[in-house]
C-alpha cells in the first residue's frame, strides 16, 4: 500500500444516509462524529446543511437498492413520522379525529434497511410505535434545555446502553392550570406558554434553521453525535478483531 493510499483511506469519511432528514439535528450530529451525510425528505427543507434529495424517503431508498447505488453509503439513520403514535400527540390526535390517519411507515423502512445489508438506526419517540428500545437517550445525558426522550432500533450493529441520567427538575410552563417553573422547554406544539424560537434554539443545540416546526420535529444533534461516535468505535473493534 502507498502511503498516499494510506493518507487518503485515513481521511475519508464515511457516507451516511440520512432518511426523513427534515431539517438535520440528527445528520448534524453524525456529521460532527465522523460521518459525510446525505438527507432524503419528501420537503424542500431549505435549512438542512448538507446534500438533500427532495423524495419519498421509502422510494428513494429502493431505488438506491435496485441500482446498487446503496454501495455509496457505510450506514442509514431513519427517523419515520410518528405523529400517530407519539405520546406527546396521540391523544390529541385522538380527540380531534386524526387518530389512525398517519400512515405508520416504521415497518416498511425497516424492511428495505434490512434489504440494504447496511448497520442501520431507526429513531421514535416515546409511544407504540413497534421498534426495538435498544438505546435510549434524553436531553439531560448531554445538559441540554429539553427533555425529549427518544428510541433507537439498531439494525446490524449493537453498543452498550448509556446510564440514565435523572431530570435536574420541570419543564417550564402551564400545566392544568399552574405554572411551573425547571430547566427544561417544551420542544413541542405551538400553543400557549411554549417557548420562542430562540428558546428552543438555544435548548436543542440546534442554530442553523428559524422554522419552528422543524425545531419542535428535530433530534438534538448532541444524540446524532452519540451514535454516530458508538457505532464508528463498534467498527473500529470489529475490524481490529
Amino acid at each position: 500500500m502507498t502511503q498516499r493510499t494510506l493518507l487518503r483511506r485515513q481521511t475519508v469519511r464515511p457516507l451516511l444516509l440520512d432518511l426523513y432528514s427534515c431539517a438535520g439535528g440528527a445528520g448534524t450530529g453524525y456529521h460532527r462524529a465522523g460521518f459525510d451525510v446525505h438527507g432524503v425528505d419528501i420537503v424542500n427543507r431549505t435549512n438542512y446543511p448538507f446534500h438533500l434529495t427532495v423524495a419519498d424517503a421509502l422510494e428513494h431508498l429502493a431505488h438506491l437498492i435496485s441500482t446498487g447505488d446503496i454501495a455509496r453509503y457505510a450506514f442509514v439513520h431513519a427517523s419515520p413520522p410518528c405523529q400517530d403514535q407519539c405520546n406527546l400527540t396521540v391523544g390529541t390526535n385522538r380527540s380531534r379525529g386524526w387518530g389512525g390517519t398517519h400512515e405508520d411507515l416504521v415497518a416498511p423502512t425497516r424492511e428495505l434497511l434490512d434489504a440494504t445489508g447496511l448497520p442501520y438506526v431507526i429513531e421514535q419517540p416515546n409511544g407504540r410505535a413497534q421498534i426495538r428500545k435498544d438505546i435510549t437517550l434524553r436531553g439531560e445525558m448531554f445538559r441540554l434545555g429539553v427533555i425529549r426522550h427518544r428510541n433507537f432500533e439498531l439494525g446490524g450493529w449493537s453498543t452498550d446502553r448509556p446510564a440514565h441520567v435523572p431530570h435536574r427538575g420541570r419543564v417550564s410552563g402551564w400545566r392544568h392550570g399552574r405554572k411551573h417553573t425547571g430547566p427544561y422547554v417544551a420542544a413541542y406544539g405551538s400553543g400557549g406558554g411554549k417557548p420562542t424560537v430562540p428558546q428552543l434554539q438555544a435548548a436543542m443545540g440546534i442554530t442553523w434553521t428559524d422554522v419552528r416546526e422543524e425545531l419542535t420535529e428535530a433530534i438534538p444533534p448532541a444524540y446524532g453525535e452519540w451514535l454516530g461516535r458508538a457505532y464508528l468505535t463498534h467498527a473500529a473493534t470489529a475490524v481490529a478483531a
